[in-house]
């Protein structure tokens, strides 16, 4: 995707994949960017808890994958991330607090982080749902 200035963005999130889509492409039967998250056998597991809370528990392939998301939204005004999952386990949170730490300006531009269950719902689902919430937002 390339790094125009766009209104809004959405971002379906989960461990292993983000889809994303801007504002023009959100009609039912759009394709979003994917992004593939580095392979399990590549990710490094061993972080330790002191590193969560000192913002550097994000290991490199991790760090690589926010990276492309980043990339990926460059220009949004407004950035819409759904997840899969709470807590430690939720992508979402993970890569928000990427942005807090390392792009405070992308961080400043999410509007919302909805829940959702992604493996559960199409692709159409998934962009229904977000037309109805940008329609509801404006």
């Amino acid at each position: 995707m390339t790094t125009q200035t766009r209104e809004f963005v959405a971002v379906a999130l989960t461990k292993d994949e983000a889809r994303v889509w801007s504002a023009g492409h959100v009609k039912p039967g759009s394709v979003p960017e994917k992004i593939e998250a580095p392979t399990h056998e590549r990710r490094h597991h061993h972080v330790r808890e002191a590193q969560h809370h000192t913002g550097q528990g994000v290991d490199r392939d991790s760090a690589q994958y926010f990276e492309s998301i980043t990339a990926s939204v460059a220009g949004a005004h407004q950035i819409l991330v759904i997840g899969h999952g709470t807590g430690k386990a939720s992508a979402m949170t993970d890569l928000v607090g990427y942005w807090e730490l390392k792009h405070p300006e992308v961080a400043r531009c999410v509007v919302a982080m909805v829940d959702s269950d992604l493996a559960a719902l199409s692709e159409g689902e998934v962009l229904a749902f977000v037309r109805e919430w940008f329609e509801d937002f404006l």
